[in-house]
């Protein structure tokens, strides 16, 4: 299962974090700075109807002790272990609300031993952008943006294949 590794690969960036003073939760997956929450999503893949219903409410909940409690989200990253449909990438790419708060990072590539994932960001959130500084300093990975030409060729390419 590859999941282990993108949660090892979380645990190191969230340390970095507390360089910036940013607020990290030991157990769940979000980081906290002056502009907000910034929510981390790991998942193979995402359904984009699934996609929808998750981020249109725009919430997390926030473990503290024994208690929980639901917070607004400023920005999701969604890590995923599998490349994401073109119907996801366009379903980001042309809702400006979506653009705005949504970031998709294919680690698959990674997790497979290779240097390169790909990206879609195209938030002004700091930990995303410290998260992809991460990814290239730390672990030497070259982060190529997801593009639909990109993930129309690899559908087909599976197509034929099949």
């Amino acid at each position: 299962m590859k999941m282990p590794k993108i949660t090892k690969m979380l645990k190191r960036f969230k340390d970095t974090c507390e360089f910036h003073e940013w607020k990290t939760s030991e157990k769940d997956d979000w980081i906290e700075t002056k502009e907000g929450y910034h929510n981390f999503l790991l998942a193979k893949n995402i359904h984009p109807s699934s996609f929808k219903s998750i981020t249109a409410s725009g919430k997390c909940v926030i473990r503290q002790g024994l208690s929980y409690r639901v917070v607004e989200v400023s920005h999701t990253a969604w890590l995923l272990s599998e490349a994401p449909s073109a119907t996801l990438v366009k379903t980001i790419s042309e809702s400006p609300d979506f653009s705005r708060r949504i970031a998709i990072y294919n680690l698959g590539p990674v997790l497979e031993g290779k240097n390169v994932g790909f990206k879609l960001n195209s938030t002004d959130s700091p930990v995303f952008r410290e998260f992809e500084k991460f990814l290239k300093e730390e672990l030497k990975v070259k982060l190529r943006p997801i593009s639909n030409l990109e993930i129309d060729a690899e559908d087909c390419a599976v197509a034929k294949v099949a």
